[in-house]
C-alpha cells in the first residue's frame, strides 16, 4: 500500500509511514478539538509536495474558513487559491442528497485520476439532513467512492456529548465506511485541556494501538507526541527548536523553510511546553525530507 504524507508532524510514524494512497480517513472530534486544522494540515502538506486540493466545506462558507486557516498560521494560502490549485466547493446550505447524487458526480468525472487531496468538512449535516440509517449509509457510501476516484479524502466528522467512546448514533455508519479512522480526544475539567489521539482502525496498514498526547501550535497545527516530556519554562524554545533545525535546512523546500522560521519567530516558550524538542526536530526532518529528495530528482 502506498503512503502519502499526512501533514501532521509525528502522526505518519503512528501509521506506518502515513496515510494510504487513495483511502478515506474521517477524524472525528469534539468542538475544538483540532479536526479542520488537522483537516488543512493535509491540504497544505499535499499543496507544498506540488499536488492540487480540492476543500469540500458543508457547514462553514469559503471566507470563514480561510480567515481561520490565517488565523492559525497558513498564511500563504492565499496564493494557492489565486493560481487554482486549491479549490473550494461551497455545499453548506444546500440539499445534501442533491449534491451527493447530481453535482458531486459531474465535479468528480472533471478531477478523476489527478491524484489530488481531498477534504470534506464536517460530514455532520449529512447525518442531520437524513432520517433513514439506509439513505444516511447510502449517501456516505457514495460520496466517499466518489472522492477516492479523485484521490485522497480526509473528512471530518463533529462528536456530540460528553462520553468519548463513540458510539453516537452519527458515528457508527462513517467509522464502518472510513479506511481509516482517527478520533481526537478532547476534554477540559477544571481548567485543565487533555488532548489525546487515537488511530481507531486503519485498513491495510498497522498502526499504533495507543492513544498519544497531542497539541495544537499555530503555524504547525497538531503536533502528535510519541511521548511527552515538559520543556522548562526558562528556556526560549523557539529559539532552540530553530538553531536545531538549521542543521538541516537543506532537507526542506525553500518555501516550508520560510513558513517553519515564520512560525517560530511567532512562538514562545508556552507554546511548546509539553513538546520535546528532539522529537519534534526528527519528525519535521522525516516529513518533508522525503517529499524535498523526490522533488529535486524529478527536477534533475
Amino acid at each position: 500500500m502506498r503512503k502519502i504524507k499526512s501533514g501532521v508532524v509525528g502522526l505518519d510514524s503512528l501509521l506506518d509511514g502515513g496515510i494510504n494512497e487513495n483511502s478515506t480517513t474521517v477524524v472525528i472530534g469534539t468542538s475544538g478539538a483540532g479536526k479542520t486544522t488537522f483537516a488543512a494540515q493535509f491540504l497544505r502538506r499535499g499543496l507544498e509536495a506540488g499536488n492540487d486540493a480540492l476543500f469540500v466545506s458543508l457547514d462553514e462558507n469559503q471566507n470563514q474558513i480561510i480567515k481561520e486557516a490565517v488565523e492559525m498560521g497558513w498564511t500563504d494560502i492565499h496564493g494557492y487559491l489565486d493560481d487554482g490549485s486549491l479549490v473550494f466547493i461551497d455545499a453548506s446550505g444546500k440539499k445534501f442528497s442533491k449534491f451527493i447524487r447530481h453535482e458531486l458526480p459531474t465535479f468528480v468525472e472533471q478531477w478523476k485520476g489527478s491524484e489530488s487531496r481531498i477534504v470534506v468538512d464536517p460530514l455532520t449535516p449529512v447525518i442531520w439532513s437524513t432520517e433513514g440509517r439506509y439513505e444516511q449509509r447510502e449517501l456516505l457510501m457514495l460520496l466517499l467512492k466518489e472522492t477516492k476516484n479523485i484521490g485522497t479524502a480526509v473528512c471530518t466528522l463533529e462528536e456530540h456529548g460528553s462520553r468519548g467512546d463513540l458510539s453516537g448514533n452519527e458515528i457508527v455508519i462513517p467509522m464502518y465506511l472510513a479506511d481509516c479512522v482517527i478520533h481526537l480526544k478532547y476534554s477540559r475539567k477544571g481548567g485543565a485541556t487533555s488532548r489525546l489521539l487515537e488511530i481507531v482502525k486503519c485498513r491495510n496498514s498497522r498502526h499504533s494501538p495507543l492513544s498519544h498526547p497531542y497539541t495544537i501550535v499555530k503555524g504547525f497545527g497538531l503536533l502528535v507526541q510519541g511521548r511527552t516530556r515538559r520543556i522548562s519554562q526558562t528556556k526560549k524554545a523557539p529559539q532552540a527548536l530553530k538553531r536545531q533545525l538549521q542543521k538541516y535546512e537543506t532537507s526542506f523546500s525553500k518555501r516550508v523553510w520560510k513558513n517553519i522560521t515564520t512560525s517560530l519567530d511567532n512562538l514562545n516558550d508556552e507554546d511548546f511546553a509539553d513538546v520535546d524538542l528532539t522529537q519534534l526536530v526528527n519528525d519535521l526532518v522525516t516529513t518533508y525530507s522525503e517529499e524535498k529528495g523526490k522533488n529535486a530528482k524529478k527536477n534533475g
